[in-house]
């Protein structure tokens, strides 16, 4: 049973599409199951540059079938697009599996969620906007559409009706907007039934038994580990689990069932929105990261915050996911430095610390503690093993893996599907 768990093991943006891609071509189903489309994946294919936002990676894999699972939140309007896009382009998606237990982003979570964070004001958590909080809350709430509701219409107009009946109340009486009508909004979402049927399935029966047939199935996680809704920094984080135990009831697959975890590292920091960030830097050597890194969401666009390696939440990832290796990505945009800090402990309040703080007051007032690594200024984008580094291109890479707790397997000195050197099979 050949299951793999891939994904980001710092605040996202890691480079995960890159990754999934490269392992495309060898397994058999690539799994989405979390997340929706306020996550998003560069993938560069020859001269062709591909921006996922909800698809899985392995859409552009010929022979992999790609798979949205149950605990996406699905907009329809935004996965068509996406379908269409593609195939204008020439990318065969017929294969795409779609859960009909996923919940479906309705027009009314995209209005709650863009009023409630400028409601809050200062206070914002800095979403997408993109309606994926008030969808996750809907589910928990049991209010919640999915995917199979499209096909009664009975059961869907029910469902609109229960949710607009306190969600109007707040529209009207706390941010002093219009109400929805229930009739608008099904038929808005009927619309979506006829074009996404092809790919509706049992996702669930159709994972248990490729694993039972010894296929080979890759689950991709979506944001990072620090986004986690349980185990990131709260408050500011996503509405789903993107760590490894996600991917369990995300797809509808037991644990026992994973054999390997992978995490994505950036060789530096970076993270969208608002929340803390030890490592940030706010000068030159900030600027030069982002401009060489490209560092803009694919999703929002908006410019990534920008710091040095941080171990200490390298060292967390490993162990709330259980990590087995890592992927180290975008080693190439270090180039050029003199010396390169690495954030080995924090300092709070004059103490030293090498763990993840679970206070949330504490890691809001943590210090980086930086060790310096020599840095080199040959250029790497070329080297097809490890030995083809410069030496201390090779010790920075072996100081992070020390560091993390867990080795790196691969590593990513460019953008292209080429552009990496495997050290060790990820399968």
């Amino acid at each position: 049973m050949p299951a793999l768990v891939l994904l980001g093991a710092q605040w996202g943006d890691e480079g995960k599409g890159k990754a999934t891609d490269l392992l495309g071509g060898s397994v058999d189903y690539v799994v989405r199951y979390q997340g929706g489309n306020n996550a998003g994946h560069t993938v560069v294919v020859g001269d062709q540059k591909y921006a996922l936002h909800l698809l899985p990676s392995g859409i552009l894999s010929p022979g992999c079938t790609p798979v949205i699972g149950n605990g996406v939140v699905v907009d329809p309007s935004v996965l068509l697009s996406e379908l269409s896009g593609l195939n204008e382009r020439g990318v065969d998606t017929s294969k795409l599996l779609l859960s009909g237990n996923a919940h479906i982003i309705t027009p009314y979570n995209v209005t709650v969620d863009k009023v409630t964070e400028r409601f809050l004001g200062k206070r914002k958590i800095g979403t997408t906007g993109r309606g994926i909080g008030p969808t996750y809350a809907d589910k928990i709430n049991r209010v919640g559409i999915r995917v199979q509701d499209l096909y009664d219409e009975s059961i869907l107009t029910q469902k609109v009706e229960a949710a607009l009946d306190v969600k109007n109340q707040i529209l009207t009486k706390l941010y002093n907007r219009r109400a929805i009508a229930v009739d608008q909004v099904v038929e808005e979402l009927l619309a979506y039934a006829d074009k996404l049927a092809p790919y509706v399935a049992d996702t669930v029966l159709v994972l248990n038994r490729a694993l039972e047939e010894d296929k080979v199935v890759l689950f991709e996680g979506g944001q990072g580990t620090l986004l986690d809704i349980d185990h990131g920094t709260y408050p500011f984080v996503t509405s789903s689990n993107p760590t490894a135990g996600g991917a369990c009831t995300g797809a509808g697959v037991g644990p026992t069932k994973i054999s390997r975890v992978i995490g994505i590292l950036k060789a530096y920091t970076t993270r969208v929105g608002a929340g803390p960030f030890p490592t940030e830097l706010f000068d030159e050597d900030g600027e030069a990261l982002r401009r060489i890194g490209g560092e803009k969401g694919v999703t929002t666009g908006r410019d990534r915050r920008c710091g040095w390696f941080d171990a200490v939440i390298a060292r967390y990832a490993t162990r709330v996911n259980g990590l087995t290796d890592f992927f180290l990505t975008k080693l190439d945009v270090l180039t050029g430095w003199e010396e390169i800090p690495v954030c080995v402990a924090y300092e709070i309040d004059g103490r030293r610390v090498e763990e993840l703080p679970y206070s949330q007051t504490d890691f809001h007032h943590a210090k980086p503690v930086y060790e310096m690594l020599p840095g080199w200024n040959e250029d790497i984008s070329k080297a097809k093993t490890f030995a083809d580094l410069p030496k201390n291109a090779q010790a920075y890479v072996k100081a992070l893996e020390e560091m993390s707790g867990a080795p790196i397997s691969a590593i990513g000195v460019g953008p292209g599907r080429d552009e990496t050197i495997e050290i060790n099979s990820f399968i």
